[in-house]
């Protein structure tokens, strides 16, 4: 047992004294080499597409806030001015940089409205408190935040304050109960609020420097896009919804039916989105093709119109379900021509706001639209209403000609709000 225990470990000395001297450097190399290649494929995958471009835009605009408002704590010099209170700028810029200027404007300002309000009302409170002194001073304390708190809390759940003005109230209630309770404790409560606000103010200033001077993105051209590819996916859900079921093929495809009904879906869930960009957009300052007062809130009433447009799409697909076969035969090529003329009428709607072109309702769309009425007015004759009655799929076909007779009048509707933006926005004539 023992010889053969001293021959295996000459054997494995053997191995080792066999094994090169050096792998583990060749293998540390070849891992060093494995990190370099992964490393530099991830920095080297470009984005998909503009909006992934846009987030990476945004993550280096934080990062470099951060970096020089970090400073106040790395140097020296500033650090003495500015003190512990430097952390302050940090959580400023941490909490307001959003993604949009128009969002970064808008939490900003009201983080500094609500900061100078409740930091002077706070200091009044504190100088009162200590006036009355002894144990009014606690009481004087107890209301002011009873009544401040509760008026400030109260005002947040009003709508309208609430869209523009929610966080700044959150904002007054937080640095007001900070301000007047500490001032029962604190002798320095003036110069306290002083360097905060300072130190808030710096953190605001960075963010709104690098937000609109960087590389700025804008609430507005958000808006504006959003809104073009919803008339853009409308006017293809009608293509998609004719060639489903009106095109002479055996084999029709069923894939269209839910694409064309996903775009649908799509806008329908697109009004907070339209609520939000719509208040960061009427913050932001003159920019591109937008100038002051341009009209925002007419965005929402053209989209409320294109959801409502959207309803009705989803509806013809559900009334044609249900009618005959035999129907759809007799009513086929008008039902393609009114489809057809709506999609184009969409398109050429969607093509004015883009250009920021007026649209010219009376010239233009009244002479598309009033054709297609008839044709509308034509498919309901005698002949079809008693069709309808002796078939049993009828109720299906009045259906779809009301829904289409519906998508023409909202149709008109947008129309005239598409005319109304182009004048208020001051679009230019259409050459």
């Amino acid at each position: 047992m023992a010889s053969s225990t001293v021959i295996a470990i000459n054997v494995d000395r053997e191995r080792v004294a066999l094994a090169p001297p050096d792998s583990s450097k060749s293998q540390k190399k070849k891992l060093d080499r494995f990190y370099c290649q992964t490393i530099a494929s991830i920095l080297n995958q470009k984005p998909t597409n503009g909006h992934d471009m846009r987030k990476l835009i945004h993550s280096v605009k934080v990062g470099v806030a951060l970096v020089l408002v970090s400073l106040l704590y790395l140097l020296g010099p500033l650090y003495k001015r500015v003190g512990e209170n430097a952390m302050w700028a940090i959580m400023t810029v941490v909490v307001i940089f959003e993604f949009f200027a128009g969002a970064t404007l808008s939490k900003g300002l009201n983080r500094g409205i609500g900061t100078v309000l409740g930091g002077g009302l706070g200091c009044l409170g504190a100088a009162f408190a200590q006036a009355v002194g002894g144990v009014g001073k606690a009481i004087v304390v107890g209301i002011a935040v009873f009544i401040f708190g509760a008026g400030a809390t109260y005002t947040r759940q009003i709508p309208n304050i609430k869209k523009k003005y929610d966080y700044g109230a959150l904002i007054f209630i937080l640095t007001f109960n900070l301000v007047v309770v500490s001032g029962l404790r604190a002798d320095q409560v003036l110069e306290l609020a002083r360097d905060r606000l300072a130190t808030i103010v710096m953190g605001f200033a960075i963010c709104i420097f690098i937000s609109l001077l960087v590389f700025p993105i804008w609430a507005g051209d958000e808006l504006h896009h959003s809104l073009i590819s919803r008339f853009e996916d409308l006017a293809l859900s009608l293509e998609g919804f004719s060639k489903e079921y009106f095109e002479n093929d055996n084999h029709r495809e069923k894939k269209s039916s839910a694409n064309f009904s996903s775009k649908c879906k799509s806008i329908l869930h697109s009004k907070a989105k339209d609520e939000s960009l719509v208040n960061f957009a009427r913050w932001e300052p003159w920019h591109g093709k937008f100038g002051f007062s341009y009209p925002w809130g007419k965005y929402l009433k053209i989209g409320e119109d294109l959801r409502d447009l959207a309803i009705i799409i989803l509806s013809l697909k559900g009334c044609h379900d249900q009618s005959s076969e035999i129907l759809e035969e007799s009513v086929k090529e008008a039902c393609e021509g009114i489809i057809a003329s709506l999609a184009w009428t969409i398109k050429e709607l969607g093509e004015s706001i883009k250009e920021k072109s007026k649209c010219r309702y009376e010239e233009m769309i009244v002479p598309k639209m009033k054709p297609v009425r008839i044709e509308v007015s034509a498919i309901v004759n005698p002949f079809a209403l008693e069709t309808c009655l002796e078939n049993s799929d009828g109720l299906g076909f009045a259906s779809f000609v009301h829904s289409l007779m519906k998508m023409v009048e909202k149709l008109e509707e947008l129309a005239k709000e598409v005319e109304e933006l182009g004048q208020l926005g001051g679009f230019h004539e259409n050459s």
